[in-house]
């Protein structure tokens, strides 16, 4: 008598589409932070005010802004697949300007905000891609994956314009970070050749279901949850370069000072995308969410009274605190594709980026308001600046302790 032998199978393997679509969201990330890193060059050689030089950068987050509602909001009615292309190559276009063109402070902030107006384009369709191709038992591994790519992208982009806008001038920065782009568009064009561009129905409908998902708990406290993400997320991402600065002017490492405040902050989150989505599948989209939560409150309430304590343990905490603010962001997109309808999705997104980035943009302001009221950084200000976005997090830790529980398929 023979018995057949028992096996587990083997994990299905990632589509050839996906990991292009992941190198894709890499690629262009190579261009969202260029600017940052190569400011110190680009200010001195253009002559520029502390205020002119933030404007450049406000010019990017509001194209940014915008075209993350648009292309939320099209990629129902004219499909993801293709919204996103032709955000990939209108960013490749505006790359390829920005690299070679910005060459003033008038022409930097013109040709950045154009760049942040068709880059925004690519986020929310990616993730509906992800949404349409990849069953739910496996979408959170997958669309951490893709945020964690986004990531690794800040990191390269930060880390690299900065060692060549200190070595070569600002001009290689912007050339070798702005072709990012243009590589994305080239991978992405034949990775999803073979995707089919699903569109929904008509303009009255997704109207009504861009408001209608918020009648629902799930998507409600989904949404509430995102909106408090954002104005934990983008505040940290604002100041906490400025407070490590701060704290490495005196350690000797003004050489690599850009490199270890991109790897505490951006390389923490490309590891947190990473396990997150995927602790997700295993675990719920719940407990996660209240873990991170948890968390990022934490790091946001002690980080900004660390200041004058020893190097180590104040760049652990920055690169904990960069893990827990966005190992919520796959978690809560990957719910969200969950709790709407398709046809409605990039409706229920384009509303969320509403809410959400309204919310992110008004957090660095805050935190300057309190600084300035403290007495400018230092002492108590960098602590009572940072309590405030753990705001944030603590209420996204209630948001997500609200939610119903969720039981993951683990067939």
């Amino acid at each position: 008598m023979t018995t057949a032998a028992i096996t587990t199978p083997a994990p299905a393997p990632r589509p050839i589409w996906l990991v292009l679509l992941c190198a894709s969201r890499f690629a262009t990330s190579l261009s969202f932070m260029v600017y940052a890193g190569a400011l110190g060059p680009a200010m001195q050689a253009w002559g520029m005010s502390a205020g002119e030089a933030g404007s450049i950068q406000t010019a990017f987050n509001v194209g940014y802004a915008l075209s993350l509602v648009g292309s939320s909001w099209f990629a129902d009615s004219l499909g993801a697949k293709r919204v996103f292309l032709w955000a990939s190559w209108a960013t490749a276009l505006t790359g390829i300007a920005f690299a070679f063109f910005a060459r003033s402070a008038e022409s930097g902030l013109l040709l950045f905000a154009l760049m942040g107006l068709t880059q925004g384009g690519t986020y929310a369709p990616s993730i509906m891609l992800v949404a349409q191709g990849v069953p739910a038992a496996r979408r959170g591994a997958a669309v951490g994956w893709l945020l964690a790519a986004g990531s690794l992208g800040y990191f390269a982009s930060i880390a690299l314009a900065a060692g060549l806008a200190e070595r070569m001038g600002y001009e290689a920065a912007f050339i070798a970070c702005g072709l990012g782009p243009l590589l994305a568009a080239l991978l992405a064009t034949p990775g999803l050749h073979g995707r089919p561009n699903l569109v929904a129905g008509g303009s009255t409908r997704r109207l009504r279901g861009a408001f209608r998902f918020l009648a629902d708990r799930r998507s409600f406290l989904l949404t509430a949850g995102y909106t408090a993400h954002c104005w934990e997320l983008l505040g940290m991402w604002a100041w906490l370069p400025a407070f490590l600065s701060a704290s490495l002017a005196g350690s000797g490492g003004a050489g690599v000072r850009g490199l270890w405040i991109a790897g505490a902050i951006h390389l923490s989150g490309f590891l947190s995308s990473l396990l997150m989505g995927r602790a997700s599948d295993r675990l719920g989209r719940r407990l996660v969410l209240v873990a991170m939560g948890v968390l990022g409150a934490a790091c946001s309430v002690s980080i900004g009274w660390m200041d004058g304590m020893p190097l180590a343990l104040v760049l652990a905490v920055a690169a904990l605190y960069g893990f827990s603010a966005l190992g919520d962001s796959p978690v809560l997109s990957t719910a969200m594709t969950e709790s709407v309808e398709p046809g409605s999705l990039g409706a229920a997104l384009a509303v969320r980026s509403i809410l959400g980035f309204g919310a992110g943009g008004a957090a660095p302001l805050a935190v300057g308001l309190v600084l300035d009221h403290a007495g400018g950084a230092g002492g108590s200000g960098w602590g009572w600046g940072f309590a405030l976005l753990g705001v944030g997090g603590g209420l996204a830790t209630v948001c997500a302790l609200l939610l119903p529980a969720d039981r993951p398929d683990r067939s």
